[in-house]
């Protein structure tokens, strides 16, 4: 319980305009960290992660957390196969020391990032 009352954010909700596309990538991508998730005909869940279809698509960034560098490489090749485009390479990143990250754009073309943090984390 204490560790949900010191999250900053409480739940993010994506509006997509294809449902099945963005289910099929966001599967492959919480798969490849590990990450379980509900899905069904009108929406798909995971922890504070919502995402339904509408008429109105969102336009957001989100980070998902990677135990390691392997794992990151793994969520952006998933990620690749499941119907995502490259937005940045695995790689370091200069945000800080050990910042290896990835970025895809969804197939409403939000930014999706995997990070792992290094020693910093």
């Amino acid at each position: 319980m204490e560790e949900r009352e010191s999250r900053l954010i409480d739940h993010i909700h994506i509006r997509v305009s294809d449902l099945e596309a963005s289910q099929r990538f966001y599967q492959a991508v919480l798969n490849a960290l590990g990450i379980e998730y509900i899905s069904d005909e009108t929406h798909f869940s995971a922890a504070e992660l919502w995402i339904d279809q509408g008429e109105s698509q969102s336009s957001v960034h989100i980070a998902f957390k990677a135990k390691g560098r392997d794992m990151v490489d793994r969520w952006y090749e998933a990620g690749l196969e499941a119907g995502g485009y490259d937005n940045g390479l695995p790689g370091l990143r200069k945000h800080h020391p050990g910042y290896y990250a990835a970025f895809l754009l969804d197939p409403d073309g939000n930014n999706i990032e995997a990070v792992f943090h290094g020693d910093a984390d």
